[in-house]
């Protein structure tokens, strides 16, 4: 599918969340610029990398939603989601821009009073977006809820599994209020993502979770089609089993590619 015609159709699916998600990519090209003008550091890296970072993720996270949740039977499902969706991330990224304008960390700082509250805002209502995922899994698990079939379907059922399993790593960083295992946060790291290349780094667990919401139905679409379920269920398998190894390799405080 081209890139035109996916957005135009993206746009006829979900019209809200396909609009948020072309004004997060416009921010990501806004703190890109920033990146280049303004030198202020926070944990050692360019203030701007993070929000750069998270507005890029939240476009793709948004644009996901927009087409997944085309395949519902219920439009009241469709807007309740897709509201709780967007405001939780408008919430997240606001507070993330906010903080590093002011030269601060957005996530664990409660070093005063009002970081701790921006902080633990920002929690809620990840808690919050949490939940709205876990209501989407169980929506395409319900038989009738959803106008998916076969590959189609099991597919995207894996992939917002593994988008609910993702909150595990975030859970762990937050109830450690770090990234990192074994160090510091803010050490050397890798280009742009910035992961630790020193000591075990939980992000990269968090990131490759995640990203198995995108990463499964594109396999199944481009790759897997209409082949036996038994290879999807699979790979699936393997993926998961790959990223347990990854949350094992980060809490044993080994990083994902060391760099001496």
């Amino acid at each position: 599918m081209r890139i035109s015609n996916f957005l135009t159709s993206l746009q006829k699916r979900n019209p809200l969340l396909f609009t948020f998600g072309v004004l997060h990519f416009g921010l990501f090209v806004i703190c890109l610029l920033l990146f280049f003008y303004d030198d202020t550091l926070v944990s050692g890296i360019n203030a701007w990398i993070k929000p750069m970072k998270f507005s890029l993720s939240i476009t793709i996270y948004l644009f996901t939603f927009a087409w997944c949740l085309h395949y519902l039977t219920s439009e009241r499902s469709k807007k309740i989601i897709s509201w709780v969706v967007l405001i939780t991330m408008l919430v997240e990224i606001i507070i993330i821009v906010f903080q590093a304008a002011r030269g601060e960390r957005s996530h664990f700082n409660i070093t005063t009073i009002p970081n701790a509250i921006l902080f633990s805002t920002m929690g809620i209502f990840i808690g919050i977006n949490t939940v709205i995922n876990l209501y989407t899994l169980f929506l395409f698990l319900m038989p009738n809820k959803t106008t998916l079939k076969g590959n189609n379907l099991v597919a995207w059922q894996f992939a917002l599994l593994f988008l609910c399993l993702g909150s595990i790593s975030g859970g762990i960083m937050s109830s450690q209020l770090a990234h990192s295992v074994g160090a510091a946060d803010g050490g050397a790291g890798l280009l742009f993502l910035n992961w630790n290349s020193l000591e075990g780094y939980v992000r990269v667990p968090h990131f490759f979770t995640l990203h198995g919401l995108q990463l499964i139905p594109l396999v199944q679409y481009y790759i897997i089609k209409d082949k036996p379920k038994a290879i999807l269920f699979t790979f699936a398998l393997l993926y998961l089993v790959f990223c347990v190894y990854l949350h094992q390799q980060a809490l044993s405080g080994i990083p994902f590619i060391k760099i001496n």
